[in-house]
């Protein structure tokens, strides 16, 4: 799901035609939005207003996605098309047409919208105008727009098309290439079915290979469709058996997978002893798989020896370079530190270009720093700088460099200039902020990291953002979005790309505005530090709904900034795999949950994209995770990995020092969320805050026994 959030910074002032609630209840896709729509335009066509057009424009895609085709063409026929969205008015009622049956006359219409489109529309016109020419049994015609169409924006639908078209031209070995890649590269969409049968009937047949069969699976099983990746494999030896060591080991690996994901772990067992008596490489596979079912059932000492031996066996296979890794991982997850030190020397010995080296090097270090072994820490951390200098790794070596040398007794003029360093280097990162920290215990002012605050530019409008404000107005928010990145697309230098984003912000549209900074800003806010960039990177993002909330709930607006930032990135429309929605990522029994303590309905789980709503619900949790655990270290872990796991880790390792804390979370994404969260939460107190910051606790406190739990 994807929309524009322009039209909440539309110039105060403008008249729109659609009210407020309709183009809400467009925005979040709620039930009502088509009847809302239907009764702006009558009262429009009633007081002959200007803008029935508009309205009939958006009261048209509305019908289209219900599949009411023949109403969308009436619309669209009984009203002009509004100024500067003439080429949609086209493509929209090309639509109608196409999905009302009359392809020749659509085409007349995509043809239209492709002539008169901008770029974000043109290869969608481009494409359906192909597609129509091919229905309307314009085949010559159809096939030089789908072979460019194809090549531009290669797609399940448009490169099967294009198989239609070259098949009927003749053109026997292109079409085969197409249905071949729409089989294997999108097999889970519904064309990828239609493209095996095409092969199956050419003369002769094209037959996958057994590769391509397992390919497949692959994807099948990826996609949580264990039952269809059972029928690929039972499919992969139909017109030729598994005929060497590998194939039968490679076809047995694949079905034990997934056997064990269809819950049939006798049958499993089974394949996989069969697979773990192949050829090396894939027997590295299997015994892989064997360690990670054991680290899965939490019998971790099992697993620690399987992948040991599993590298021990393999060392020149990815499976045994994944073995060793883990096999020093978990002796350091379970507190065996001089092991965990051994194991992970073993492993830069075995595998010196491993893509893990900086990884096996930090925790080397780390397994060093819980034995108080300094000087040997500091060395593996300097191999970690020196060997990988473009690592993720490197502000956090340089901090523990630091502070290994603080713990070792050195003096504060040897401690003092390293941990400035760190600031100097990394000044965004949370280990600048633990830097600052420590400097401010021994006595020392911090380097300031930005000179001068974020400070937002007042540009006017660029002629380039016209349409997609007017796409907004009209309630048309998915072509608004795909106008604004087509855009920012064509941005190609930090010259173009500030005013544009200042532009955005104020727009209201803070995703758009951070993702260009995000390709254009990054050297001059964190390299040159200068505050127009900053603004981009940190705005006070729907200001008045947080303040508004944080002030309601009693939580800090910096705080929900920072789990804003990075949950969503700023964008109103983010929705993950998991289903959690919106700015604050809220997924919906969370909703629910919340929408019961605050006595109010439950929300449809649209309701979770609005702003207010998400922010408002995000801010009320933020508030209790606060009162439970009582710092934003432990919220920030709760809020990810949930309370459950949070209270798991402060009663085990909480009498640890805050930074060694962090560094022992188990969990590789809640250490890298918590890291960012807290760095973010202090820039915005600073950048916005007033009077002296509160300092970061180096101590871990209990949790509150009560609190909230989900």
């Amino acid at each position: 799901m994807k929309w524009s959030s322009l039209v909440a910074g539309l110039v105060s002032g403008v008249a729109l035609a659609q009210s407020p609630e309709t183009l809400e209840a467009v925005r979040l896709h709620k039930p009502e939005a088509r009847a809302l729509v239907q009764a702006d335009l009558q009262a429009c066509e009633a007081h002959r207003c200007a803008q029935a057009g508009r309205i009939a424009l958006l009261a048209a895609t509305l019908a289209l996605s219900d599949g009411e085709a023949s109403e969308a063409r009436g619309l669209l026929e009984a009203h002009p098309a509004p100024p500067l969205l003439e080429p949609f008015h086209a493509y929209y009622r090309g639509q109608a047409l196409f999905y009302a049956g009359e392809a020749a006359e659509a085409a007349q219409a995509f043809a239209l919208a492709a002539k008169k489109a901008p770029p974000s529309l043109a290869p969608r016109a481009k494409a359906r105008l192909g597609e129509a020419l091919l229905r309307a049994g314009k085949t010559a015609q159809a096939a030089p727009v789908l072979e460019l169409a194809a090549t531009q924006t290669p797609s399940a639908e448009l490169l099967y098309e294009r198989a239609l078209a070259r098949g009927a031209k003749g053109l026997a070995d292109g079409a085969r290439a197409d249905l071949r890649t729409v089989a294997l590269r999108y097999p889970t969409h519904p064309y990828a079915d239609e493209a095996l049968t095409r092969l199956e009937l050419l003369n002769p047949p094209a037959w996958l290979t057994l590769e391509e069969h397992l390919r497949r699976a692959r994807a099948f099983l990826d996609a949580g469709q264990a039952s269809r990746a059972l029928e690929e494999l039972q499919k992969a030896t139909a017109h030729r058996p598994a005929e060497t060591p590998l194939e039968r080991a490679r076809l047995a690996l694949a079905r034990a997978q997934t056997l064990f994901a269809l819950g049939r772990t006798e049958e499993a067992e089974k394949a996989l002893a069969e697979a773990r008596k192949g050829p090396a490489e894939t027997a590295a596979e299997a015994e892989l798989l064997v360690a990670r079912r054991a680290l899965r059932a939490n019998k971790n000492d099992q697993a620690r020896e399987l992948m040991a031996a599993l590298d021990r066996t393999y060392p020149q296979e990815p499976a045994g370079d994944e073995g060793g890794f883990f096999a020093g991982w978990l002796d350091l997850q379970a507190g065996r530190f001089e092991a965990a030190v051994k194991a992970f020397a073993l492993y830069e010995q075995r595998h010196p270009r491993s893509r893990r080296r900086d990884e096996g090097l930090w925790f080397r270090a780390l397994a060093l720093l819980r034995l108080e072994r300094y000087p040997e820490a500091r060395e593996a951390l300097a191999l970690l700088v020196s060997g990988s200098p473009k690592s993720s790794l490197v502000p956090q070596a340089r901090y523990w460099m630091a502070r290994s040398q603080e713990l070792g007794g050195a003096t504060v003029a040897i401690t003092a200039p390293a941990y400035e360093g760190v600031i100097s280097s990394a000044p965004a990162s949370f280990y600048a902020l633990l830097a600052s920290e420590r400097l401010k215990a021994l006595g020392r002012t911090p380097p300031v990291a930005f000179p001068s605050p974020p400070r937002q530019l007042l540009v006017p409008r660029p002629p380039e953002l016209e349409l997609a404000v007017a796409l907004s107005e009209a309630g048309l928010f998915p072509d608004a979005a795909e106008e604004v990145e087509s855009r920012v697309s064509r941005i190609r230098s930090a010259e173009q790309a500030l005013p544009f984003a200042h532009a955005l912000l104020q727009l209201g549209e803070f995703g758009h505005a951070h993702a260009v900074a995000a390709r254009h800003l990054w050297g001059r806010a964190f390299g040159a530090r200068t505050p127009d960039a900053l603004a981009v990177f940190y705005p006070r993002a729907f200001a008045s709904a947080v303040e508004a909330a944080a002030t309601r709930h009693a939580v800090e607006p910096s705080l929900v900034w920072a789990i804003m930032r990075r949950e969503s990135a700023f964008r109103p429309e983010v929705a993950s795999a998991a289903d959690a929605r919106g700015l604050m990522q809220l997924i919906p029994p969370t909703g629910t949950a919340i929408a019961q303590h605050l006595s109010e309905p439950t929300p449809n789980p649209a309701d979770l994209f609005a702003p207010d709503l998400n922010i408002r619900y995000g801010a009320w949790y933020l508030s209790q995770l606060m009162k439970r655990f009582s710092h934003p270290v432990l919220a920030a872990a709760a809020y990810n990995a949930g309370p459950k796991a949070a209270i798991k880790w402060a009663q085990e390792k909480g009498s640890l020092p805050l930074d060694l804390f962090i560094e022992e979370i188990p969990f590789r994404e809640t250490r890298g969320y918590v890291k960012q969260v807290v760095a973010d939460l202090y820039l915005y107190r600073t950048f916005y805050g007033q009077g002296a910051l509160p300092p970061l606790t180096m101590t871990v406190p209990a949790p509150a026994v009560e609190g909230v739990g989900f």
